[in-house]
């Protein structure tokens, strides 16, 4: 399957599910080669059993097996809180992650959650063009708030503002 996944396109070769517990080794594959600080097992698990944590997983149409990505956020009343997204690197730049990030900000607005937050390392040029593409806005930063004392953006789409149905 390798040679055929360049040529996957996010319109008909991959769907959105909950993850599940046979997800996770490719998720932490995913997870430890995108992060210098990646999440580990115990961090996902921890997630999976919160009543508002949701935590998905975008896998291929054939099969339903390959893990090309991921989203964990949480969904209350208030906001929604992006936590975790990420697409394994050799899917990245072919609209993947755009489609997991759409998928929980349609989420938002059919549950009528006024706004969606993100903290993003201020390093992160991919991520940060990915989440103001989508209509995010920087409001402000938290220095040191990573562990190895990087900056974090913190970014905030008012969902109450999106009236039309997101692609």
């Amino acid at each position: 399957m390798r040679g055929n996944q360049n040529c996957m396109n996010p319109g008909n070769a991959a769907s959105l599910r909950p993850a599940t517990e046979e997800d996770m080794d490719a998720i932490l594959v995913i997870e430890n080669t995108s992060y210098p600080k990646p999440w580990g097992r115990a961090q996902f698990e921890h997630e999976w059993s919160l009543p508002y944590s949701r935590f998905l997983a975008l896998t291929d149409d054939e099969t339903d097996s390959l893990v090309i990505g991921y989203l964990v956020y949480h969904l209350q009343a208030e906001a929604v809180s992006l936590l975790n997204l990420s697409v394994s690197p050799e899917f990245r730049g072919l609209g993947f992650g755009r489609m997991i990030l759409s998928a929980m900000i349609r989420e938002a607005v059919r549950e009528e959650i006024p706004r969606t937050l993100l903290e993003v390392r201020a390093s992160n040029g991919g991520a940060i063009r990915l989440y103001e593409k989508a209509g995010f806005k920087k409001t402000h930063e938290r220095k040191g708030f990573y562990s190895d004392g990087e900056t974090a953006w913190v970014m905030e789409l008012k969902t109450s503002d999106i009236t039309t149905p997101l692609q």
